[in-house]
C-alpha cells in the first residue's frame, strides 16, 4: 500500500482523519466514529515507510531525535493533510486529518449570522474554541475567507502546520508555518507587527507569552483570530486570566475588557439521520455587560448574560443544541452527550416535549 492510495481512500469514504499504526490494518474516523477497514494488517517496516515518504531529509533527523512531528502536505486535486507522525511501543504511526482544499463559508458551514458580525471591526480580538476535532480551523478559515472576499487588507496567519491554504483575492495573505517559515508562534508575534498587518490568526495561544503579544497586537489596531482549548466563553476568560502570574490578573481582565470582540465555543454533534455532523456553538459578543463582568473578574456570570443575549447574536451551547433538537437534526441523546450544562438541559428538553 502506498500512501497516496490510503489518502485517496479516506477522502472517498467521507472520512475526517486516517490511522495508520503497525500490526492493524488502516482505520478512518467517519462523522466522529473510529470505522475499521478491511485492508490487510500494517507491519513496522510498512509504517516507518509510509511515514518516511512524506518526510523531508530534515523531518527525518528531526524525527530520530524527538519521535513525534507535525506537518502538512496537499495531494494533487484530492485534499490536504495534517499529519502527525509519532511513535508507539518502538514502531511507527501517524494520524492523517483531511482538510479540504474547498473554504466553505459560513453560511454553508450552518454557523451563526453572528459570526460575520464579529468580524467587522477593524481591531479586537476574536477567539474559536473547543475540543480537538470539532472544527475550529474550519470555523477560522471561514471567517478569514470572508475577510478576503470583503476587504483590501493585509492578513498574516502563523500556524503549526498549516492546514487551509488561503489564495489572494481582495487581500493579500502571507501564512507562516512553525519549524518552517519561524521558530514559534511567539517568535513569530514579536516580528508580526513590523510586517504592517490589518489581521493577524494565531493558530493556536498556547502561553502567557504568546497571549500577551496577542492582546497587544488586537489594543493597536490589529483584528487578531486565535485558538484556545475550552468548551466555553466563561472557561475561556478563566484559561486566559489564570495563565498570568496573579498581580497581572486585574490588568489582564481590564485589558480582555477593552479587546475581545467575541468568543465563538462548538461541538460537532452527530446528525440523527447519520449522514454527518452539525455544528453546536455557543456565541459570545463582548456588549457592555460582559464587559463589566469581565473587567471585574466575575466570568462566571458570563453565562446568564450569552443566555439573555439574543439580541445581540449571542446564544448558549445549549440553546444551539435545543434550535437542532426541536428542528429533528439530532437526537435528544446526543443534545444531552453535548450539553454545556446537563441539568440546564435536561429542563429545556422537558419543556420542549412538553
Amino acid at each position: 500500500m502506498e500512501l497516496e492510495q490510503l489518502c485517496r481512500f479516506a477522502v472517498e469514504s467521507n472520512a475526517s482523519d486516517l490511522f495508520i499504526k503497525a500490526f492493524s490494518p488502516p482505520a478512518l474516523r467517519v462523522h466522529g466514529r473510529i470505522v475499521p477497514t478491511d485492508l490487510p494488517a500494517l507491519s513496522p517496516e510498512e509504517t516507518e515507510r509510509l511515514a518516511n515518504s512524506i518526510m523531508t531529509e530534515e523531518q527525518i533527523e528531526r524525527f530520530k531525535e524527538y519521535h513525534e512531528l507535525d506537518l502538512a502536505f496537499t495531494l494533487g486535486d484530492v485534499a490536504r493533510f495534517r499529519c502527525n507522525i509519532y511513535m508507539q511501543r518502538g514502531t511507527y504511526s501517524m494520524v492523517l486529518r483531511i482538510v479540504p482544499l474547498e473554504i466553505r463559508s459560513i453560511e454553508e458551514l450552518g454557523l451563526p449570522k453572528s459570526l460575520e458580525e464579529i468580524i467587522r471591526p477593524k481591531q479586537g480580538l476574536v477567539l474559536v474554541t473547543g475540543p480537538t476535532g470539532c472544527g475550529k480551523s474550519t470555523t477560522l478559515a471561514a471567517m478569514i475567507d470572508l475577510i478576503n472576499r470583503t476587504r483590501h487588507c493585509n492578513v498574516i496567519t502563523v500556524e503549526d502546520p498549516i492546514e487551509f491554504v488561503h489564495e489572494d483575492k481582495l487581500a493579500i495573505i502571507s501564512q507562516r508555518e512553525v519549524g518552517i517559515d519561524t521558530e514559534s508562534f511567539y517568535d513569530a508575534m514579536k516580528y508580526v507587527v513590523r510586517e504592517s498587518p490589518d489581521v493577524i490568526l494565531i493558530g493556536e495561544m498556547r502561553d502567557a507569552e504568546t497571549m500577551r503579544v496577542a492582546l497587544s497586537a488586537s489594543e493597536t489596531g490589529h483584528l487578531v483570530f486565535s485558538t484556545v482549548h475550552t468548551t466555553s466563553a466563561a472557561d475561556t476568560i478563566e484559561r486566559i486570566v489564570s495563565i498570568f502570574p496573579p498581580h497581572e490578573k486585574q490588568q489582564i481582565c481590564l485589558r480582555l475588557a477593552s479587546s475581545l470582540l467575541g468568543v465563538v465555543s462548538q461541538k460537532l454533534v452527530p446528525r440523527a439521520d447519520g449522514t454527518g455532523r452539525v455544528p453546536a456553538v455557543e456565541v459570545m459578543i463582548n456588549t457592555p455587560t460582559v464587559a463589566k463582568l469581565i473587567e471585574e473578574g466575575r466570568a462566571s456570570q458570563v453565562y446568564g448574560a450569552i443566555n439573555e443575549g439574543g439580541y445581540w447574536g449571542m446564544q448558549t451551547m445549549n440553546q444551539s443544541l435545543m434550535k437542532f433538537w426541536r428542528a429533528g437534526v439530532i437526537t435528544e441523546e446526543d443534545a444531552l452527550t453535548y450539553a454545556g450544562n446537563l441539568t440546564e438541559l435536561k429542563q429545556m428538553l422537558r419543556r420542549g416535549i412538553a
